[in-house]
């Protein structure tokens, strides 16, 4: 096999252990970092440039739909993989909008998660049979959203996105201003914006909005 650097974010320690063991075991493939959070995932991958990463999608701090988007604009050279619990053709449809190239459930087995490695470090997208059949009958489009598809996100700002989900999270407007790096006034500016362009009045329909379009989790 050829050489492969490969970043590994999931907030379970375990299952950072279990996929760095099966990379580890294939020739020429190293595990050059382990993120715990989607922003750290960003960093990372900023920083080592790896071939592949390997990504949750129930991410604190920064959720993996919006650390995919962030990577890809970063690093367009790096293909994300994917790995998750949820099986609902929503969260696939998603996956494939953020612009990941390859997505597999924690159910698959160990030698799709080799495969997929192989084949997206080869820049070609990886996909189940189950999947490639859902992207062949939900997506023959011809413009405009993807059919079924919950685009209501997609009016938010890459920003929003990461100030819906930490405020989701619990964190406070001061909290959220230091973990991005901004004024507790912008932020301030941002969550007012956001109440207003959502139609939102309290912090828990804010919440509430942020579970339905899997930012945060139940």
């Amino acid at each position: 096999m050829k050489e492969v650097k490969i970043l590994v974010a999931d907030d379970h320690e375990l299952v950072r252990r279990g996929v760095r063991a099966l990379i580890e075991s294939q020739p020429g493939w190293e595990v050059c970092g382990e993120a715990s959070t989607g922003r750290d995932a960003v960093e990372q991958t900023k920083r080592l440039k790896p071939d592949v990463v390997i990504l949750d999608l129930s991410m604190p701090d920064l959720n993996g739909l919006e650390a995919t988007r962030q990577i890809l604009a970063a690093v367009p050279r790096t293909e994300v993989l994917v790995l998750t619990i949820h099986e609902s053709e929503q969260a696939e449809r998603d996956v494939l909008a953020a612009g990941a190239r390859g997505y597999l459930r924690k159910s698959d087995d160990a030698s799709d998660l080799v495969a997929a490695v192989d084949t997206l470090s080869r820049h070609r997208p990886f996909f189940t049979n189950r999947i490639t059949r859902m992207m062949m009958e939900n997506y023959r489009w011809t413009g405009g959203p993807l059919p079924g598809a919950d685009w209501e996100k997609d009016t938010l700002s890459p920003r929003e996105r990461e100030v819906t989900q930490l405020l989701a999270e619990g964190n406070s407007n001061k909290e959220v201003a230091t973990t991005l790096g901004i004024s507790h006034k912008t932020i301030e500016c941002h969550r007012a914006h956001i109440m207003r362009k959502l139609n939102l009045h309290t912090l828990s329909d804010l919440i509430h909005y942020a579970i339905r379009n899997g930012m945060v989790e139940p």
